[in-house]
């Protein structure tokens, strides 16, 4: 009779545990790696040279997004598109300075903090240094431990990291043999287990693949034969030269799928603690990239395949720098084995997030929530989404549905007009600009209404 007693108490107490996760607002970890491209994962390109097994149960148990888009083509501007809810159009950050984020730029972070949540972010901010208006701990997170800005972000072995302490961001000397990704996943793994208790958002934006294309011994011994040479075939050595803030790297191809590689196993033990602490059915698992692939440091896009059938690369603001995979897991919520083609962006995450754990989301910013579409539901769209990057040169793009809209202009030239089909020609090989005369002037109006005059003075010459 005790033991029936006993195993019914058990039976009842795990029953109470289940309904006190259900009723707890839902955690949120949201993963971003860096410089990943649209065909670096199995689940979007089965042919990839390195399977992704891992990554690719967020598709499984989870829901595959075809048409995400990304920020920007580069670091700084997609992450700051992310944490304020604003486009290329609108944002303070609209290219790869070190310029910090103002204190008025309210954040996705300090929304979710001030709404109860435990705000820990580990891996690279790339939004401002320690003692400026940028922060980490000026813009909602409680826990930070990683990089700073993105130069710094290049080198995995390094002699320091930065750490919130103390409600401060300060500098933490290390020793320069540790590499930093399994620094960072460690103290990221930690953040979840202080706070299993708790609701609590773990944003992790991870600093693989990104060159200099280094990794640890272990990972590289999984693409490399027992003499040492690289499984993959014929190396060309990356010498550090013009490029100098990438050290050298023998067998860049090996290195990359190496990152690559490391980057699975951290999402493994992610799912794996998760699930260890019973956080599996209120949990929502996002995982994406903040831009195309790159070429930097020995990396080789093509060899790769990195950006899957698209055209271009980071830098770009054709579909392979700027379309990024996205994933999203949450059992009993998100759909499985599900994929959806609805069109968002990086602007859209904030309200999204916002709406999922019940948070006032800011005005003025361009995103939308696309929580019915998370859900499985029909899903409103945006009429357009919008970039510029200003890197260099003019650039800036219109999606509408399946048109796609390209302007470029060099110093002294003339605007350079592009427009594609995507739903036809998904790699924008055909410019069929002056077969849509229409379609290109009203493309063209959209991407004059949707731009505000940067408050960051990025050329010395007029592009209007």
């Amino acid at each position: 009779m005790m033991i029936k007693q006993l195993a019914g108490l058990l039976l009842l107490l795990s029953a109470s545990s289940a309904m006190a996760q259900q009723q707890k607002p839902p955690n949120i970890i949201f993963i971003i790696a860096d410089d990943l491209g649209y065909g670096n994962l199995t689940s979007y390109n089965p042919t990839h040279k390195v399977p992704t097994p891992n990554i690719d149960r967020l598709a499984k148990e989870g829901t595959k997004f075809t048409r995400f888009y990304s920020g920007s083509t580069v670091c700084a501007p997609s992450r700051c598109a992310l944490m304020t809810g604003k486009d290329m159009g609108h944002a303070y950050i609209r290219g790869n300075s070190r310029e910090p984020i103002r204190l008025q730029d309210t954040t996705l972070a300090t929304r979710l903090h001030n709404n109860g949540y435990a705000t820990g972010m580990f891996g690279k901010w790339g939004l401002g240094e320690e003692n400026t208006t940028g922060a980490p701990e000026l813009h909602g997170f409680d826990a930070f431990y990683g990089y700073l800005n993105q130069t710094h972000a290049h080198h995995y072995y390094t002699n320091r990291l930065f750490e919130i302490q103390n409600g401060k961001t300060v500098r933490v000397e290390l020793d320069s043999t540790q590499y930093s990704d399994e620094l960072i996943i460690q103290k990221a793994l930690t953040f979840i287990q202080d706070n299993k208790s708790k609701p609590f958002f773990l944003y992790l934006p991870l600093t693989i693949p990104h060159a200099e294309l280094h990794a640890p011994p272990a990972f590289m011994q999984r693409f490399q034969n027992a003499d040492g040479s690289s499984k993959l075939g014929p190396e060309k050595p990356f010498v550090s030269g013009a490029v100098a803030s990438y050290h050298p790297q023998p067998q860049p191809h090996a290195a990359f799928a190496a990152m690559i590689s490391k980057l699975d196993d951290d999402v493994a033990r992610v799912l794996a603690l998760v699930k260890s602490l019973g956080l599996d059915d209120n949990t929502y698992i996002f995982f994406t990239s903040d831009n195309g692939p790159h070429q930097e440091g020995g990396a080789d896009p093509e060899f790769f395949n990195s950006n899957g059938p698209l055209r271009g690369i980071k830098r770009d603001l054709y579909e392979g720098g700027i379309r990024v995979p996205l994933l999203v897991r949450a059992p009993g919520k998100v759909p499985a084995n599900a994929t959806r083609n609805d069109i968002w962006a990086f602007w859209d995450v904030l309200p999204t997030l916002c709406n999922l754990t019940n948070t006032p989301s800011p005005s003025g910013i361009n995103g939308i929530s696309f929580t019915n579409a998370l859900n499985g539901k029909k899903q409103a769209q945006h009429e357009h989404l919008y970039w510029q990057f200003n890197e260099k040169q003019y650039k800036e793009a219109v999606v509408q549905g399946d048109w796609k809209l390209v302007r470029l202009k060099k110093k002294g030239e003339p605007f350079v007009v592009e427009l594609y089909n995507l739903a036809k020609d998904i790699g924008e090989q055909h410019n069929i600009a002056s077969q849509q005369p229409e379609k290109v002037k009203e493309l063209n109006a959209l991407a004059a209404q949707s731009k505000t005059t940067s408050e960051l003075k990025v050329f010395d010459w007029d592009i209007e």
